[in-house]
């Protein structure tokens, strides 16, 4: 019997090997391009909601627990692609409450959680505003309903107790700026800010040191200057008329007490009747000499200064023009006829 053996050349087992080598190279690359496809897809790729939908992040969350809210919630895709962005972008994810409603890419969404971007409302109280007016403003901006917050303003009075000890409601110093609240402030939380913003105004006006019957008494003045007049650089002089009043005894007469004693008294009713020039309300500074009660609404910043720092002049009276600005005059005949010259220009 032959045995006969058949030998493959050294060669041809070399370009086998090779092209053995080459097909799982391709192999390799064709699923490193489909692993990098997808990673592009899923880091690129904008994803999330297309309604409102909040996430709230508590304090000292780790990465991969916020990554996986940020899932569960439909924010993105996936919880290990959004932590990876942590170890490639660094930074320090924060705490608070984050609003989503589009999508977005998870770079996008990463450095808006980098950057705190939380999620607040703006309540903005203008200059002049009574207790009544930003009650209002707060439920419009849905913080709160206006009726409780008018409640809590009477019952956490303890908030000015170093300025007045006896106030009843937080009326004046609940300074006007835009604020920026959470969706779950409470009421307490919203007055102490504002609170807070008031005693930065008078540090600014360097009286924070000031008793605190100095301090009533210059909110109080600069509330009736707030109402009075709309032209900053006129406010000084309409404090210095009212100072002149208070110093010769005379009743400050200013409509706008009026109205305010008859928001209190839940009678207002859009306009000043004769009943209003008569109420015995203390507010009613037609009727009481001396400054009323309390401050009548909050004053900016300007009315304070104009307060604190009145014009010196001999003026008692004053009145609008047609262009609205005011014209003063020491005596009641020059106002007098100040006022016939304004009559005649509104009938016209």
């Amino acid at each position: 019997m032959v045995v006969r053996f058949h030998w493959l050349r050294k060669d041809k087992i070399g370009i086998g090997t090779t092209r053995s080598h080459m097909r799982l190279f391709r192999i390799f690359l064709l699923l490193v391009f489909i692993a990098v496809g997808i990673a592009a897809f899923v880091v690129l790729t904008p994803f999330g909601p297309s309604q409102e939908t909040f996430v709230e992040i508590a304090p000292h969350t780790s990465s991969l627990v916020i990554a996986t809210q940020l899932q569960r919630a439909g924010i993105v895709r996936s919880k290990y692609a959004f932590d990876l962005l942590r170890l490639k972008n660094g930074g320090t994810l924060k705490a608070g409450e984050y609003r989503f409603d589009h999508p977005a890419a998870p770079q996008e969404i990463y450095q808006r959680i980098v950057q705190g971007d939380v999620y607040t409302i703006a309540l903005s109280i203008p200059e002049g505003y009574n207790i009544f007016d930003i009650a209002q403003a707060v439920e419009a901006a849905k913080l709160g309903n206006h009726v409780d917050f008018l409640a809590a303003e009477h019952t956490n009075t303890a908030l000015i107790a170093q300025w007045s000890p006896h106030a009843e409601s937080l009326e004046g110093y609940l300074f006007p700026d835009t604020y920026r609240f959470s969706r779950h402030v409470t009421t307490p939380q919203i007055l102490a800010a504002m609170v807070k913003r008031f005693h930065t105004a008078l540090t600014q006006l360097a009286v924070n040191d000031a008793p605190g019957a100095a301090i009533s008494r210059l909110v109080t003045m600069a509330s009736l200057v707030e109402k009075e007049v709309h032209v900053d650089a006129e406010r000084p002089t309409v404090a210095g008329v009212f100072e002149n009043r208070l110093r010769i005894d005379m009743p400050l007469a200013t409509d706008p007490t009026v109205v305010y004693a008859a928001l209190l008294n839940g009678s207002w009713r859009g306009t000043i009747y004769a009943t209003d020039l008569q109420s015995p309300s203390p507010y009613n500074t037609y009727k009481h000499a001396g400054l009323p009660p309390g401050p009548i609404c909050s004053p900016g910043m300007a009315a304070l200064h104009a307060a604190l720092k009145p014009t010196q002049t001999d003026y008692l009276y004053f009145v609008s023009d047609a262009q609205g600005h005011t014209r003063f005059s020491a005596t009641l005949k020059e106002h007098s006829q100040k006022v016939q010259e304004y009559r005649k220009a509104e009938s016209r």
